[in-house]
């Protein structure tokens, strides 16, 4: 994770940010502090890099890059301003032990790569290239699904589509079906035949950006119809407001990058 010391939103690259709207810096490191201290109550070791100045998106943790059996595949970001957070973001996956493989590619990290049991489910469409993709297959070794979203504002697939049980063969998922291709659709109704098909209402309060250990599951507070699909289906959601850093087009998964060493 990554503490929003320097979060405005003083530039327009995703729907969700307008410029010309009021940020409370302040509130973002409040609602931030939530959220770590409800990983930590949960048992979760939270690892921090230092927030670097004039990089307001580098809370967003989650873009950073991917991680996987000890590797660390870097981030190359689309838009100029935050092109830097990848050298940071690389720097400190080295700095902590793990083989980093600079990506060629243009790609967002966890943003679009989702590591569903055995698969890694990967979006394009708006931020990361599908030739990424096929360089992360080579660089893990595992089966890459490619998802193609549709909508805007659902920019990176972890807007669209919830990891409910990231280890096993039966791990499942939550998605809003609208966000994505026909092609896509059919992919994932085909592989998940269990999923949680979550509506726009929740969807558009970033609910499915979330995070989930297989038991836990922490939304997006607003998010009351997913909420409740969750309590049917045996998990427990916990609900927090991180409506300051929605503002720039993020939410709990997005401030979130998941560390994975060795197997």
């Amino acid at each position: 994770m990554c503490r929003p010391d320097h979060y405005t939103v003083a530039y327009r690259i995703n729907p969700w940010m307008n410029p010309q709207d009021p940020t409370d810096t302040s509130v973002a490191l409040q609602q931030w502090q939530t959220l770590h201290d409800a990983y930590t109550a949960l048992g979760h070791d939270v690892e921090l890099i230092d927030p670097l100045p004039g990089l307001p998106d580098m809370v967003y943790a989650a873009n950073g890059g991917f991680t996987l059996d000890g590797v660390a595949y870097t981030a190359r970001f689309t838009h100029p301003e935050r092109q830097p957070e990848g050298p940071a973001y690389g720097e400190w996956f080295r700095e902590h032990g793990f083989r980093v493989h600079e990506a060629r590619e243009v790609n967002e990290g966890e943003g679009d790569f989702l590591l569903v049991g055995d698969a890694i489910l990967a979006g394009t469409g708006f931020r990361t290239s599908v030739e990424s993709h096929a360089e992360l297959a080579q660089v893990t070794g595992r089966e890459v699904v490619t998802l193609r979203l549709v909508d805007p504002r659902f920019y990176h697939l972890d807007t669209a589509l919830a990891v409910l049980d990231p280890a096993g063969a039966d791990a499942n998922i939550a998605y809003l079906p609208e966000a994505f291709d026909d092609a896509s659709r059919a992919v994932l109704a085909r592989r998940y035949p269990d999923a949680v098909e979550v509506g726009i209402e929740d969807a558009r309060w970033l609910g499915l950006n979330s995070i989930s250990d297989g038991r836990n599951v922490v939304i997006a507070s607003r998010a009351k119809g997913f909420e409740a699909s969750l309590r049917e289906r045996g998990y427990t959601p916990i609900g927090l407001d991180l409506a300051e850093l929605l503002l720039g087009g993020g939410g709990v998964k997005c401030c979130t990058l998941e560390l994975r060493g060795e197997r």
